[in-house]
């Protein structure tokens, strides 16, 4: 009778998947998310493949759905070359855009540092001020920013394109999570050695951020080799116009000729998808070390 009593009152066990069942779920989900990614990936590349195919079509088959060209030709380049200074918005742009990534990398790195790791009264408030600007949109400050280089005298030189894309409050922020998840007591032992605050920053802080800071760079460059509405604010001057500048400068009131749009828009592409495909890992990899502590 005991027995009887002992093997009803056991718990009933739930029946478990056959291995088979298991292997043929992960396929499914294996292949589900392969053909998602594959069409992601699809719908990224296209436009910059039909980008660089139809920069070398001619006016008559720009247009057309054709992806690749019936008759290849490199003059639109030689055009692009020839009828505008493209090597010298080129030039612009790339001093504005390293000017603004190694200047910046060092200015937000101190303030970053200091909102992290130092203690001072109103330093979350400060921070709190800092973060809030990432709600504001470059447009709503256009004007004020526009009438505070006026008053400094900047518009039309570097100065006037370099300095207001040097503050942002996103790169404070990255690298205010990144220094948060630094073990503490890597700056204790250089107290305990007679380091200051300056010489922490400068011989333990910046030697372990140059994962977060490559990744930054590439970051902070690529959106000032892309700034367009600042620079045409900012400068009149034909000597400092930037390359986005130089690509609509080939589009006309009534009429564009896309075939010398496409081919400026490939050359300009071509840092820029450099730059990423030589430091994406790097990106990757501060985001993950980078995250809320």
């Amino acid at each position: 009778m005991p027995s009887e009593t002992a093997t009803l009152s056991r718990p009933a066990t739930r029946p478990t998947a056959s291995p088979g069942r298991r292997m043929s779920w992960r396929r499914r989900r294996s292949a589900t998310l392969f053909v998602v990614v594959g069409v992601i990936t699809i719908l990224t590349v296209f436009p910059l493949v039909w980008m660089l195919t139809s920069s070398f079509k001619g006016p008559d088959e720009v247009l057309s759905t054709d992806l690749l060209p019936s008759a290849p030709t490199v003059d639109n380049f030689d055009y692009v070359f020839s009828a505008a200074p493209f090597g010298r918005y080129l030039f612009n742009s790339f001093v504005v855009s390293a000017t603004v990534t190694v200047v910046a990398l060092f200015f937000h790195s101190m303030a970053a540092y200091a909102l992290a790791r130092l203690r001072f009264p109103g330093r979350d408030a400060i921070f709190l001020g800092i973060f809030s600007t990432l709600l504001v949109t470059a447009p709503v400050v256009l004007v004020p920013l526009f009438l505070v280089v006026h008053r400094l005298g900047l518009l039309n030189s570097y100065a006037g394109l370099i300095l207001p894309a040097i503050f942002s409050a996103f790169g404070i922020f990255l690298l205010r999570q990144f220094y948060l998840a630094i073990p503490a007591e890597l700056e204790e032992a250089a107290v305990l050695d007679g380091c200051g605050y300056w010489r922490i920053y400068w011989s333990i802080i910046l030697p372990l951020s140059r994962s977060i800071f490559a990744a930054l760079a590439v970051l902070f460059f690529l959106a000032n080799w892309n700034a367009f509405l600042w620079p045409l604010v900012a400068t009149t001057d034909a000597d400092l116009q930037v390359v986005q500048l130089g690509i609509a400068s080939f589009q006309e009131q009534n009429t564009v000729d896309w075939q010398y749009v496409l081919a400026a828009a490939t050359v300009a592409a071509v840092p820029t998808l450099l730059a990423f495909a030589i430091f994406q890992r790097r990106i990757v990899e501060s985001i993950k070390t980078s995250g809320m502590k």
